[in-house]
């Protein structure tokens, strides 16, 4: 694994976020950080997300935080300008892998097929972002996936929860898992840090536990 896709294995969970306000940025950083897991998803839903992402990393430099949501390259300049350290897409652009790889910066690209899972291998790309999970058959899904390409690693986001956390980091050929239960928007809004903090501890708990570290 690259140096990245090692912070995110570590992580187990990335917390995917919007953010309204660039504002919210360094309180949210804050909790996340001292829930124990450094690190979020930053996703380009919001004029916001730019600066967030600035805003963060200027806080709290040792954070692993990317940009999500990703669906143009002009969108891919932007996010490494802010000094994201990775981005994500909800789909397979050819376009947003090409940039991204000239910039050097780790892609992971949404994939849910076989011919999606194929095009990221021959962009040389290890680890394709599984979206939406639930909806795209789960578990079951990137296991019946995982068999051909065997040198794949997934990334699941979408439907995942504390109710099924577990049973997708369990899998050894799930890298890490993104989520926002711990991050709904509407307590960032609000202020309510402290519970992102105890929710993101409980998701650190659980990750834990999954690959037998807790």
């Amino acid at each position: 694994m690259n140096s990245i896709e090692e912070q995110l294995y570590q992580c187990a969970v990335v917390p995917v976020v919007v953010l309204e306000d660039a504002r919210e940025a360094v309180p949210l950083a804050r909790a996340l950080t001292e829930g124990g897991l450094p690190c979020a998803e930053v996703t380009f839903r919001t004029e916001a997300a730019e600066e967030a992402i600035r805003q963060m990393l200027r806080a709290y430099p040792e954070m692993l935080v990317g940009a999500g949501t990703v669906l143009t390259a002009e969108q891919v300049d932007r996010a490494a300008g802010a000094g994201a350290r990775f981005v994500v897409s909800p789909g397979f652009d050819p376009e947003i892998v090409d940039c991204c790889r000239e910039k050097k910066i780790p892609v992971f690209p949404g994939c849910m097929t076989p011919s999606e899972i194929a095009q990221a291998v021959k962009k040389g790309l290890r680890v394709p972002k599984f979206f939406p999970a639930e909806q795209a058959g789960g578990l079951g899904m990137i296991r019946a996936l995982a068999a051909p390409y065997t040198t794949v690693r997934f990334m699941p986001t979408g439907g995942i929860g504390p109710e099924n956390l577990r049973e997708y980091l369990s899998f050894d050929r799930v890298l890490c898992c993104g989520g926002s239960w711990m991050v709904e928007k509407n307590w960032i809004r609000e202020g309510n840090f402290d519970r992102i903090r105890t929710l993101t501890a409980e998701a650190v708990r659980l990750a834990a536990a999954a690959r037998g570290k807790g």
